[in-house]
């Protein structure tokens, strides 16, 4: 039996981002993986690299494998993760995104998109964040070109 690549997914535009959900749908093509998508349970844009440390969190199920953190951010998103869902053994790779937007330049160290990837990172998981040049005159978006990075 072939091992299953585990991969942890997050992002900083909520859990019912289409982003997001353009990911893992991309993801979910890909053969031998486990998808563990952990986001945020609203917008946590331009958040940075911060930590919830004045109150509680608490992972809400939304699907299998899919949970949405409350009030978390995406680094409490993988923080947390690691520590209850990933307890025993690290995913093999953390993807965090499709961001709508570019997250260029010194936009990135506001980024939750590519905080959720450092914070894998500081765990010693391979990370990738992306992110989506995005006309926001379209408010559904179009995730093709992120996706393709996937395959």
């Amino acid at each position: 039996m072939n091992k299953k690549y585990k991969i942890l997914v997050t992002n900083d535009d909520g859990y019912e981002a289409k982003g997001l959900l353009s990911l893992i749908e991309a993801l979910k093509e890909l053969d031998d993986v486990k998808i563990t998508v952990v986001a945020p349970a609203n917008e946590k844009s331009a958040c940075g690299h911060s930590l919830t440390l004045v109150r509680p969190l608490r992972f809400v199920s939304v699907g299998d494998d899919f949970y949405k953190l409350d009030d978390g951010t995406p680094s409490d998103c993988v923080y947390l993760s690691l520590s209850t869902l990933f307890e025993n053994e690290k995913p093999d790779l953390l993807v965090s995104g499709i961001n709508r937007g570019s997250n260029m330049g010194e936009d990135i160290t506001y980024s939750g998109t590519a905080a959720g990837a450092m914070e894998g990172v500081l765990h010693d998981i391979p990370s990738i964040a992306i992110s989506q040049v995005m006309d926001f005159t379209n408010p559904d978006g179009d995730f093709s070109l992120a996706c393709k990075t996937i395959k």
